[in-house]
């Protein structure tokens, strides 16, 4: 599996990255995001070739990064 360092990325990426986070802390689940079929509370936002992976936890009012990779890496464990 091929992961990212969000510091390794080119600054254009990182802040795309960034503000996408940014995004999800303030609204869960923006416009755009896809809930994972067989996970039960895991969110995707595209941002350029690459995803973040999250988790919602409403009841404790949570969001998680689990991983952000690039598109055909990200969703292999």
């Amino acid at each position: 599996m091929h992961l990212v360092r969000v510091s390794t990325l080119p600054r254009r990426d990182q802040q795309r990255i960034r503000a996408a986070i940014d995004l999800i802390a303030e609204e869960p689940r923006p416009p755009g995001c896809t809930k994972l079929a067989d996970e039960s509370q895991t969110y995707r936002v595209r941002t350029g070739d690459y995803r973040i992976l999250y988790d919602v936890v409403d009841d404790r009012l949570v969001v998680q990064v689990i991983r952000i990779g690039h598109r055909p890496d990200v969703y292999r464990q």
